[in-house]
């Protein structure tokens, strides 16, 4: 009884972040729309941000209440390699030509500058398993970069974009609820995004219960199980643009979660008072990370080799690969992060 009623809760935690992140989404696009601020950024930057809340609150509140690092650790790595196995998803819901065909080659520029995010978190886990904590304090020296390095990239491809004027039609989703006033957009928003927050709290208690009760790894579990949860909003909003037509806007949205989600391990290092918080986390994070890097170069490639031809079953050449990559990573996390 005591571990159905565990995964009821994992149920319920699963559909709060499932519609709440999917609220806030839709009334970020309005503000977006309604503000000005182009729904072109609306997938990379804005998106992106919103739907990665969980993963933000996950993390301060694994740090702060439940004082398991390994689980928010492992739920950013985790949901990195989740995200990018979500362009596989959406490559077999698209129809017509493959999906990384139908998106514009500049998402080249936020995926490289994402796997630099990616290597930097990586070398810090090694390095502060094998060689030095890292630490200024209770902060590791990583903390001011990952952050520093975020908003710089999001200042390059800001620049990159509008000094190229690009604004692709592709791009821009229909937006529900343009008609509703701004101020109702923002309470809307508000009161979504409290919902995520308390979800991501009480998801970090779930998944310390699932590790004591099955006796695997927090690591483990904040690398498949949380991030999976995390990532709905992810899954969900990419889904919604798909069905728009926004293949854009599809893509930019896991590249910009992936992106902010490294920044995040700075946000969680600030709130972990007992030291630098990579140096209180298992080495094995690291190789979430480089199946995170391997599946980025696999997107790259897609967005360079134009293929105009999907398989027979419906699917391009790099949707297995990174189902493959998934599932062993999957694998590696279970046996080898402890």
């Amino acid at each position: 009884m005591a571990t159905f009623l565990l995964w009821l809760k994992f149920a319920v935690c699963v559909l709060i972040i499932l519609i709440a992140g999917t609220r806030v989404a839709r009334y970020a696009d309005v503000i977006a729309a309604k503000t000005g601020v182009g729904r072109l950024w609306v997938g990379l930057l804005l998106l992106a941000r919103v739907t990665s809340l969980p993963e933000t609150f996950v993390g301060i509140s694994s740090v702060v209440l439940v004082k398991a690092p390994d689980l928010t650790i492992g739920d950013l790595f985790g949901s990195n390699v989740f995200n990018l196995l979500i362009l596989a998803f959406m490559d077999v819901a698209y129809n017509g030509r493959p999906l990384l065909t139908a998106a514009s080659p500049r998402h080249l520029l936020p995926a490289g500058l994402s796997m630099v995010l990616v290597s930097l978190a990586v070398a810090s886990v090694f390095i502060s398993a094998r060689v030095s904590d890292l630490g200024i304090g209770w902060i590791g020296v990583y903390t001011p970069v990952l952050i520093g390095l975020y908003l710089l990239m999001m200042r390059v491809i800001f620049k990159h974009e509008q000094g190229r004027g690009y604004e692709s039609t592709q791009d821009v989703a229909a937006v529900e609820g343009e008609d509703l006033p701004l101020r109702r957009a923002y309470l809307g928003f508000a009161v979504a995004a409290l919902f995520v927050i308390g979800a991501g709290t009480w998801l970090a208690f779930v998944g310390r219960d699932i590790a004591e009760a099955t006796g695997w790894a927090q690591s483990f579990v904040g690398s498949l199980f949380v991030a999976c949860t995390t990532s709905l909003p992810e899954l969900s909003v990419s889904y919604a643009a798909l069905r728009l037509g926004a293949v854009d806007m599809c893509v930019a949205n896991v590249i910009g979660s992936n992106l902010f989600n490294m920044s995040i391990i700075g946000v969680d290092d600030l709130f972990y008072r007992t030291g630098p918080i990579l140096a209180s986390v298992s080495e094995g994070h690291a190789l979430t990370g480089l199946f995170a890097l391997a599946m980025t170069c696999v997107l790259m490639i897609g967005l360079l080799w134009r293929s105009q031809h999907k398989t027979r079953l419906r699917f391009s050449w790099y949707a297995p690969v990174l189902a493959g990559l998934y599932v062993l990573a999957a694998y590696v996390s279970f046996t080898h992060v402890g």
